[in-house]
């Protein structure tokens, strides 16, 4: 199939616009129009798993960090990054990364990591903003649900569990065409005065050119009067971390225990146990120190994530337990959630699994 074809689902999934403005997911190497016969899913991408892929046949490399992070001024092969990028292109194999997006989407990495320990009614820990925007536009009301029924079948109007959710008010507009107009309706050069609806519905972000294409096709004006707004309310659906409670509360030993076991963790770093018991429990793959205010904030009695700094572990204040479990450990699933949305959408599609453990930090017990 074209690349661009399984782009497009993956970034339905987890939207590009969801990533941190630090991040560089997306294509990093590779013509979206080119034609992929085969996929190779890592959470890395090392000169490794180039290898395997030239070996395995698949001209596309789908990892969840990118290997191009910071801008590449040359490409001479001196780094490692270089030598990827480097052995990519003359294979003619396509990478993509998809990140901090697929963090942010609560089916995505934190989800796994929700379900593997058994969490329940899991919700986004730290929602993210600026991501809604507001349409206002004023229609003839005769023609207004006719609009409202396309602007909806778009993508506007949805809040939470809830769909064509809009705000409207009646009131007059005025207008005055001049020579070369052809008004819906009024005569040129007369101002009319027409009973309109005030029409007010949110969308996300991303969904901006459709709704507008919606709007502009659908409105009887020849002129389209509209507002966009930038809202500044969370999206609670989008976001860092998760937080969730479980079956039943357990001793912090047990826990611990069963993080291991369910995230097949080497070895947890962790902060003091504390005498209470742990129910309610915030994650997060990856580097999650940033969290941490977030998930005392909200009363968990436990955060399970990575990369902790030694300063870092005092700032628990003895409020929950951190379990540092490793960033490979805390995200070494996100491969097999990639291949689960990719043979969902193309079931006949050639995409296989790693063999190569890329963790580049070894254990010595």
């Amino acid at each position: 199939m074209r690349l661009s074809i399984l782009i497009a689902h993956l970034e339905a999934f987890a939207p590009l616009n969801y990533q941190e403005d630090y991040d560089n997911s997306g294509l990093l190497v590779g013509q979206p129009e080119m034609e992929v016969h085969g996929a190779l899913v890592a959470l890395d991408c090392t000169e490794a798993i180039v290898e395997e892929a030239i070996a395995q046949n698949c001209n596309l490399i789908i990892t969840h960090h990118p290997i191009v992070f910071k801008g590449l001024k040359k490409i001479t092969g001196k780094t490692y990054v270089e030598r990827v990028v480097l052995k990519a292109i003359q294979n003619n194999i396509a990478l993509y990364a998809i990140h901090t997006n697929l963090d942010h989407v609560k089916y995505g990495v934190n989800g796994v990591i929700a379900k593997r320990l058994g969490l329940k009614n899991a919700k986004i820990l730290s929602p993210k903003g600026s991501l809604l925007k507001k349409l206002v536009t004023f229609c003839p009301v005769e023609q207004a649900e006719e609009l409202k029924d396309a602007l909806f079948a778009a993508g506007a109007g949805n809040i939470s569990n809830y769909s064509e959710c809009s705000f409207n008010a009646t009131g007059t507009g005025t207008f005055k065409g001049n020579e070369h107009t052809d008004p819906f309706v009024g005569e040129p050069g007369i101002r009319h005065h027409e009973e309109e609806i005030r029409i007010e519905t949110v969308f996300i972000a991303q969904n901006e050119r459709k709704i507008l294409l919606a709007l502009l096709e659908n409105h009887p004006y020849e002129e389209v009067a509209y507002d966009i707004y930038q809202l500044e309310n969370k999206l609670d659906t989008v976001g860092a971390g998760m937080i969730g409670w479980l079956d039943e509360a357990m001793d912090g030993r047990a826990f611990l225990n069963l993080v291991k076991d369910r995230m097949d963790a080497v070895v947890i770093r962790h902060t003091k146990i504390l005498p209470k018991r742990i129910r309610k429990v915030a994650v997060c793959g990856g580097s999650g120190s940033f969290l941490l205010k977030d998930a005392i904030a909200a009363g968990a009695d436990a955060f399970v994530t990575a990369d902790f700094k030694y300063h870092e572990f005092f700032d628990a204040d003895e409020k929950l337990v951190i379990a540092d479990i490793g960033h490979f450990e805390s995200e070494q699933f996100t491969s097999d959630l990639l291949i689960d949305i990719i043979q969902e959408k193309f079931p006949n599609f050639a995409i296989r699994l790693t063999e190569h453990n890329t963790n580049p930090i070894n254990y010595f017990i």
